[in-house]
């Protein structure tokens, strides 16, 4: 029996293989070991009804996720799987190299992520080879919902967005300046409550003010992470994550501007990674 595992800061994807080779998805909190400790990644896990039931017969576990970059950030992954699943092989891995993996397979390319974060890397076909990029929301993170969330909140408090999104904004959020400041500066997960106002953008992409700060986003994205690579315009680039996949009918004339050639837009890489996982391994 086999469980793999695609991890961002928001959502954890699982599938699970069981032995009549019937796959079960499951969907759980996010397990970055940056912002969620050992003890809190063991309560999420515990909490999965499935694995009650199964733990003992899993065989190998293959875990890719956000902030799983560092042995030590990976050690705390593993020993929570481990926790749990004391008879199987636990692998934890970047979700980088998972959605190399989904998109890539055994291909080079470049591969981004464009989801609750961002970051892009180069997969050789065996290897993925560490970037510049990935400095996290406060430095990082362009074209993120988190890079889109913190300027509709600052823009709504500047009073710079538009009077007739203002009142939408205010009317679904209610958001105060303190409350603002309270939720990232004080409260856990800072990212997370920043990436929920990036929904807003979907809800109302025939505006102008809309459709401006997404083009600039993904625009800076392409400059700052794909064109470094002195090679982009030999390679495929792949995208994974939300705004990647929801957004890629701008996402995709920017690419043809800059002469990038577009692979696979995947929302969600967990399908794919799976069957990669499952055949590598010999399932």
């Amino acid at each position: 029996m086999l469980i793999v595992a695609d991890s961002g800061s928001t959502i954890t994807d699982w599938i699970c293989l069981l032995p009549n080779q019937e796959k079960h998805f499951i969907e759980s909190k996010g397990l970055n070991p940056f912002f969620v400790a050992e003890k809190e990644i063991i309560k999420v896990i515990n909490n999965i009804k499935l694995f009650q039931d199964i733990s003992q017969n899993i065989k190998e576990v293959h875990f890719f996720g956000a902030g799983c970059n560092s042995p030590d950030k990976r050690e705390i992954i593993s020993n929570a799987l481990s926790a749990k699943f004391k008879n199987a092989f636990v692998n934890v891995e970047s979700d980088l190299l998972g959605s190399a993996y989904a998109t890539c397979g055994n291909t080079p390319g470049l591969n981004c992520i464009l989801g609750t974060g961002s970051n892009i890397s180069f997969f050789d076909g065996s290897n993925l080879h560490d970037g510049l990029h990935g400095l996290g929301y406060i430095l990082g993170d362009e074209g993120s919902e988190t890079y889109f969330g913190k300027i509709l909140i600052t823009d709504f408090l500047y009073k710079k967005m538009p009077d007739d999104l203002a009142d939408k904004f205010h009317a679904k959020y209610k958001p105060t300046k303190e409350d603002v400041i309270k939720n990232i500066y004080q409260k856990p997960l800072p990212n997370h409550y920043l990436a929920a106002f990036a929904g807003f953008l979907k809800e109302n992409l025939d505006h102008p003010y809309i459709q401006k700060i997404i083009i600039i986003g993904l625009e800076e994205f392409i400059k700052i992470s794909i064109c470094t690579y002195p090679n982009y315009k030999e390679l495929y680039c792949h995208f994974v994550g939300d705004i990647a996949y929801h957004f890629q009918d701008f996402l995709i004339p920017l690419c043809r501007k800059y002469e990038i050639h577009v692979g696979k837009i995947l929302e969600k890489p967990i399908y794919e990674l799976y069957e990669f996982v499952k055949a590598k391994e010999g399932f």
